[in-house]
């Protein structure tokens, strides 16, 4: 079975050539027309043969840059295309045509391993609001390693910090632990809360509880929300789930990444639909 070729690449190469071609032709025709303007002769004719060739120099000087011009153009406009991920017509979004997910009615581990990493901080900050802090949050950009402000109405300025990964699986170790402290000591703070779908290592747990870190894992937040009433419970429900909850954010722009397919291996990831002003990509889990 033989195996079609896409013209697209090899086409617009093909296009780009003859701008090449007849701008270095029209360069080399401007040259020789200056040569010759220039020669030193006695004949009166050839003199003013060359006044007039000095005259039209201009013309194919001028062609032939441009030409040259539009061939780097082109070149630049190929070697995007080949970078850019490539999304096949009629996959944008085919994970979420795809998958149809049912909304939990109650809490559980796989509440947190349907929802996305922004979706899991609105839990979190939403938690704490139910706790009675008054809560502020960044939703994308350089967050200084602080991910939820905590403020109580008694105290002046932020009296908590809490930080947040939607890890599945993988543990959160010490030196995460290390520099949560670093950001602490840095905002004057003596108590802060470390949040993790997943777990910790053993001396990550020391780590917290030597330096005053509140380190709730993932059946650690499930407990404290099964504290909560069933009406805090079903809102917090409501907070994981909101618009396309299994849809990640872009953690530079704060909007949802859209399902793009590599043009190198073919593989599936999340990518910026700010691209390529914005070249952040997840890579997406199997269903």
């Amino acid at each position: 079975m033989s195996r079609r070729r896409h013209p697209g690449k090899s086409s617009r190469k093909r296009r780009s050539e003859p701008f090449l071609e007849k701008g270095v032709l029209l360069l080399v025709l401007a040259g020789a027309f200056w040569l010759t303007s220039v020669m030193p002769t006695g004949n009166p004719m050839l003199a003013a043969v060359g006044t007039s060739l000095r005259s039209v120099l201009w013309f194919p000087l001028v062609i032939g840059l441009g030409l040259l011009g539009t061939h780097l153009v082109l070149k630049k406009v190929v070697a995007a295309k080949q970078t850019q991920p490539v999304t096949p017509v009629g996959s944008v979004d085919a994970r979420t045509q795809r998958v149809q997910r049912e909304k939990a009615d109650r809490w559980s581990s796989e509440v947190f391993a349907a929802i996305e990493w922004r979706r899991f901080e609105a839990v979190v900050e939403a938690l704490f609001a139910q706790a009675g802090f008054e809560t502020r949050s960044q939703s994308h950009g350089a967050d200084g390693g602080v991910d939820i402000w905590l403020h109580s109405k008694n105290a002046e300025g932020p009296v908590s910090v809490v930080q947040c990964k939607h890890w599945q699986g993988k543990p959160v170790t010490v030196k995460e632990m290390r520099e949560f402290l670093g950001v602490m000591v840095s905002k004057g703070l003596k108590r802060g809360t470390y949040a993790t779908t997943s777990r910790y290592t053993a001396d990550a747990l020391e780590f917290a509880k030597a330096n005053g870190i509140n380190a709730q894992d993932g059946a650690g937040l499930l407990k404290l929300i099964a504290q909560r009433t069933p009406e805090q419970q079903a809102l917090l429900l409501e907070v994981a789930y909101e618009g396309e909850y299994w849809k990640p954010t872009c953690a530079s722009c704060g909007v949802k990444m859209t399902e793009r397919t590599s043009g190198k291996d073919g593989n599936r990831f999340w990518g910026c639909v700010n691209y390529p002003r914005c070249k952040r990509t997840l890579q997406m889990k199997a269903d």
